[in-house]
């Protein structure tokens, strides 16, 4: 595991303008190696260390559902009890199988107003039927445990989980003092960064306190509740989601995991049960391919077969587009309004999109297991939200009868022109061209 850890380490940040990355190994009930590399500040020329803090991003997802977690085993939660008699249930929200929609949105300082991510919290689909990553679950989860508390979150994750574990260096919140600084994919340091879901990815703790989280943090919990954690519904081949874990029983090693990824953060807790060891990677920049090839180095050291699909819970893979050239039009349902929406099928992949009143625009499309045509384009969907700092457009549709139907999705297509913003979901109907709604 160790051996030429070093050099890949000075390699790895090198090759993909990494800043720093810090790693930590626990067996057991404690950490037998940590080890960090480069910088956590670069304009201050600040060295990372063991003990420098950074961003966890949606490894939060795993702190926030234990606390969930906690609150059921003392009898404040059922988790299978609809969220105010009506809506998803806890379990189901735990596993991203509550209906609602991806969302994220990042604001900062000095910069665009937030997006409410109150317009987005809305169900597209039967809660249980199908899974999708959402923070808008998360952040229902954290909303949840401090109702039935009476105490804020942050406060609940340090008194029942970082304390009793001795995770000294967590923090919860939107920034943390002397952490790593953040950097895009091209180096610029990030402004502190806020957000509408804390409850999803707005955690901070060492290297070392992760993997001990990751190796001890089932000692919490009522074996029962254990057992309902890694219990994970499939999400494709290899893994499955349960409570805050990507869960994969192989091949390769059974591993428990989760990641992170927001600007100027890539993070991966793993925990590998039948080596009673964990393993924590975490960066202080958005793209993940440093992070990916220390993970790839140092868990495959450990446990042999181990890879990099195994803590993936990706949900579709690319097919051939069976979709016959042809019109349909239609329109894009957002808070503000329908916008009118027209595609042409093409031959040869090829789709036109015309947005509104701008002006058309071909593009290359592509099918998957879950959709019959997916395709983006750098198209400004024509409201408040999308214009805060979302300026491509996603188009996910299905054959549905004679209608295509899904979603369209505003966004910002990385961090390499300002800072990310908003990822944003809205129904969409398109009709064969002629025919009336």
């Amino acid at each position: 595991m160790i051996d030429g850890l070093d050099d890949l380490c000075a390699r790895a940040l090198a090759e993909h303008g990494c800043a720093s990355v810090s790693v930590a190994v626990a067996e057991g009930d404690r950490v037998v190696f940590a080890r960090a590399y480069g910088l956590a500040d670069v304009a201050a020329r600040r060295t990372a260390t063991p003990g420098t803090v950074y961003g966890l991003a949606s490894i939060t997802k795993a702190f926030t559902a234990t606390a969930v977690c906690l609150a059921a085993d003392d009898g404040l939660v059922d988790l299978d009890a609809p969220i105010g008699g009506s809506g998803p249930t806890p379990r189901q929200l735990l596993q991203h199988r509550g209906g609602y929609p991806a969302f994220y949105g990042f604001h900062y300082d000095d910069g665009p107003p937030p997006v409410d991510i109150a317009r987005y919290r809305r169900l597209v689909r039967e809660p249980g039927s199908d899974f999708e990553y959402s923070n808008i679950g998360y952040q229902d989860l954290g909303a949840l445990v401090e109702a039935v508390t009476g105490q804020d979150l942050g406060g609940y994750l340090r008194e029942r989980i970082a304390e009793p574990l001795q995770l000294s260096s967590f923090g919860y919140g939107a920034g943390y003092p002397a952490a790593a600084r953040r950097y895009s994919a091209d180096g610029r340091a990030y402004a502190t960064c806020h957000t509408d879901h804390p409850a999803a990815s707005a955690g901070w703790a060492t290297a070392r306190d992760v993997a001990l989280f990751a190796r001890t943090a089932n000692r919490l919990l009522r074996p029962a509740t254990v057992a309902a954690m890694f219990a994970a519904e499939p999400v494709n081949e290899q893994v499955g989601y349960g409570f805050g874990r990507v869960v994969s029983p192989g091949p390769g090693p059974v591993t428990h995991s989760h990641g992170g990824g927001m600007g100027g953060i890539a993070t991966m807790m793993i925990d590998l049960p039948e080596h009673d060891t964990s393993v924590a990677v975490l960066t202080n920049c958005t793209d993940k391919s440093a992070r990916d090839a220390v993970v790839a180095h140092l868990v495959g050291g450990i446990a042999a077969g181990f890879s990099n699909q195994q803590v993936n819970p990706i949900t579709e893979q690319v097919r051939p587009m069976t979709l016959q050239p042809g019109a349909w039009a239609g329109e894009i349902s957002t808070s503000e309004g329908d916008v009118p929406l027209r595609l042409t099928v093409l031959a040869e992949d090829q789709v036109e999109i015309r947005l509104a009143d701008q002006p058309p625009a071909v593009v290359r499309a592509e099918a998957t297991t879950r959709w019959d045509l997916r395709t983006s384009l750098q198209s400004q969907l024509p409201t408040g939200d999308a214009r805060v700092n979302s300026p491509h457009l996603a188009l996910e549709l299905r054959v549905d009868g004679e209608l295509l139907t899904g979603r369209a999705s505003a966004y910002k297509d990385g961090d390499r022109e300002g800072w990310l913003g908003a990822y944003l979901v809205h129904s969409c109907e398109l009709r064969p061209c002629g025919q009336s709604r």
